[in-house]
C-alpha cells in the first residue's frame, strides 16, 4: 500500500481513548509545570534583584518541584478547564452517542474526581443565581474545529479563577497603540493574577474571536528569549517585544511586590477584522501555568510522559536568624503594631479561613442580629482567605495556596468593626478604602504566595471545619500551622508593600537603563 493511500485512510478514533487521555492529561498537569515555564521562573530567579520577589519566586518552584515529586496539585485553586479540539475532516469514532464537548466533560468527570488525586471543584452552574457547586468540575469550555486531515489535536489548560477574572477587553480605534493600552492597563490589574506569568494577547475578529484567540495563545510555548536573540521579523513578534520589555519596565514583580520580572512571556495570535475595528484582549496566566498537547491518530490514548525531576533547579529557602516567629494563639495588638510593611513572618498557632461564601453568609448573620455558628469566634484571631483541595493519605489537608483577598473588600470593614478580627492573609492588593480600613484598626494584612499551594499545605499541622460545611471547599476551617510564612502586605499604619514595592522598582529599572 502507498504512503499516499495510508494517507488518505480515515482514522477511527475510539471514544474511550479520547475520554482516557482527556482525564491522564488534566491529572498531568495538575501536579507538572511545563518545562518551558520551569526554565522561564528559573531564570528569573537567578535574575531578581529584590528581595521579596526572589523569595516568592523561589517559593513557587519549590512548590512545583514538590508537586512534581508528591504527585499533588501545584495550586488549590484546579481551574476551570479549557480545550482546543482540531478533528481533522477524515476522522472517524468507533461511537457516536456522545458529543465532543460530552466526552471531554467525562474525562474533566474521571480526572477531577480521581481518589489518588482528587482535584477541587471550582465550577459553579446558575452562574447569575443560586451559583451551586457542580461537585466535579464540569461542564469545561470547549472550542472544536474542523481541520484537514486524519488525526485529532488537543491542547488542554485548567485556568484558575484568580487570573482569569483579571482579564481585559478594549476596543481600540484603528490608529491606537497597542503596546500602550497594555502598559496602561496591566497595572490596573493588581497581583491577583499572580505573577510573573504570561499575557495572552489576542487581537482582531470580533470581540469573541479576539478573546478565544487571547486563550489559545496562551497554549504556546515561552520562547521570548529566542526571539529576542534571532530578533523580530514580523508585526506580531515586534510587538511582543515590545509589550514585554514595557511590562516589565514597569516593576510589578513576583506577587506584585517590586521587582525585575512581571511577565515570562507575551503570546499573540490575531486574525483580520473590520477596518473601522481593532479589538484586544488581555488575559494572564499566572504562575500555576497549566498547559498540555496531545495527539490521537486512532493507535490509543496519548502517551504523556512525566518530566525529570533533574529538570527543576535546586533551591532552597534560608530563614534568617532575625526572622519574626509569631504564635498566633497568644500574639497581641501591641504586637501586630510593631509589624512592618515588606517584613517576613513565620505564623504558627491556630487561625480561621473563610473566602467569598463564608464573608456573604457571616454578614447575613451578624446583620440579621443572628449571631455567627458555635465556634466561630475571630475575636484576637487572623483569617486566611483559602479554598483548600481535599487531602488525600495521611494529608491533613490538600494543597491550601491563598486566594484573592480583593474579593472580600467589601467585606472587611464589617469583619474588622463587628467580630473582633486581628488580621488577615490572602494574596494580593487591598483596595483603597480597605488600607484605610485595616489602618483605622490597627489591623493587618498578611500576604502568603500564590502559587506556592502544596508547600503551604505542608505547613498546616491539623484541620477541621467548624461551620458551613455544605460549603465544601468555602467551609470555615480551622487551620493549626507551624511556621507558615507570609509577608507583612499592609501593615497597622496602612504602609502597603504592593504600592510601595512596585513603586521602587519601577524607579531602580528606569535608573538601571538610563
Amino acid at each position: 500500500m502507498s504512503s499516499n493511500h495510508e494517507m488518505s485512510v480515515n482514522s477511527v478514533i475510539k471514544q474511550a481513548d479520547f475520554i482516557e487521555s482527556v482525564a491522564d492529561a488534566l491529572q498531568y498537569i495538575s501536579y507538572y509545570h511545563p518545562k518551558d515555564f520551569v526554565d522561564a521562573m528559573s531564570q528569573a530567579y537567578e535574575r531578581e534583584q529584590s528581595a521579596a520577589a526572589k523569595d516568592a519566586i523561589a517559593q513557587i518552584l519549590i512548590n512545583s518541584r514538590m508537586s512534581a515529586e508528591g504527585k499533588r496539585p501545584l495550586c488549590q485553586d484546579t481551574g476551570i478547564v479549557t480545550t482546543f479540539v482540531k478533528v481533522g475532516m477524515g476522522v472517524q469514532w468507533d461511537k457516536t452517542d456522545m458529543t465532543i464537548q460530552e466526552m471531554v466533560d467525562e474525562g474533566v468527570r474521571r480526572a477531577y474526581t480521581n481518589p489518588d488525586n482528587p482535584l477541587r471543584a471550582s465550577i459553579v452552574s446558575d452562574p447569575a443565581g443560586s451559583r451551586k457547586n457542580t461537585k466535579d468540575n464540569t461542564p469545561s469550555v470547549v472550542h472544536i474545529d474542523m481541520v484537514p486531515g486524519n488525526h485529532i489535536e488537543v491542547a488542554i489548560a485548567a485556568k484558575g479563577g484568580g487570573s482569569e477574572n483579571k482579564a481585559k477587553m478594549v476596543m481600540l480605534n484603528p490608529s491606537d497603540d497597542i503596546a500602550a493600552w497594555v502598559e496602561k492597563t496591566l497595572p490596573t490589574m493588581g497581583a491577583g493574577w499572580c505573577p510573573p506569568g504570561m499575557l495572552g494577547i489576542g487581537i482582531g475578529g470580533t470581540a469573541e474571536k479576539a478573546a478565544v484567540l487571547a486563550k489559545e495563545a496562551l497554549m504556546e510555548s515561552v520562547d521570548i528569549h529566542e526571539l529576542m536573540a534571532r530578533g523580530a521579523q514580523t508585526t506580531e513578534e515586534k510587538l511582543r517585544l515590545d509589550i514585554f520589555e514595557r511590562a516589565n519596565n514597569l516593576g510589578i514583580g513576583a506577587q506584585g511586590l517590586g521587582g525585575l520580572t512581571t511577565v515570562l512571556d507575551v503570546k499573540i495570535k490575531s486574525a483580520p477584522t473590520h477596518a473601522a475595528s481593532k479589538p484586544v484582549v488581555m488575559i494572564p496566566n499566572c504562575a500555576a501555568t497549566r498547559h498540555v498537547h496531545f495527539h490521537l491518530d486512532g493507535s490509543g490514548p496519548a502517551e504523556l510522559t512525566p518530566p525529570s525531576l533533574s529538570d527543576w533547579p535546586e533551591i532552597t529557602r534560608e530563614v534568617g536568624d532575625d526572622v519574626r516567629r509569631v504564635n498566633l494563639d497568644t500574639v497581641t495588638q501591641a504586637d501586630i503594631e510593631q509589624w512592618q510593611s515588606g517584613e517576613t513572618i513565620l505564623l504558627s498557632g491556630k487561625m480561621l479561613t473563610g473566602r467569598d461564601a463564608a464573608h456573604k453568609r457571616i454578614q447575613s448573620l451578624i446583620e440579621s442580629g443572628e449571631g455567627l455558628p458555635e465556634g466561630v469566634d475571630f475575636t484576637g484571631k487572623f483569617i486566611y482567605y483559602v479554598g483548600p483541595v481535599d487531602p488525600v493519605g495521611a494529608e491533613v489537608v490538600g494543597p491550601a495556596g491563598p486566594t484573592t483577598a480583593t474579593r472580600m473588600d467589601k467585606f472587611t470593614d464589617l469583619m474588622l468593626e463587628k467580630t473582633g478580627l486581628m488580621g488577615m492573609i490572602g494574596k494580593a492588593e487591598r483596595g483603597p478604602a480597605t488600607v484605610e480600613s485595616i489602618k483605622k484598626h490597627k489591623a493587618v494584612y498578611l500576604m502568603a504566595v500564590g502559587g506556592a499551594a502544596y508547600l503551604v499545605s505542608k505547613a498546616i499541622k491539623h484541620s477541621r471545619v467548624v461551620a458551613f460545611a455544605d460549603l465544601g471547599m468555602e467551609a470555615i476551617y480551622e487551620f493549626d500551622v507551624q511556621d507558615m510564612p507570609v509577608t507583612v502586605a499592609v501593615d497597622s499604619n496602612g504602609v502597603n508593600a504592593h504600592e510601595t514595592g512596585p513603586a521602587i522598582w519601577k524607579v531602580n529599572i528606569a535608573n538601571a537603563k538610563a
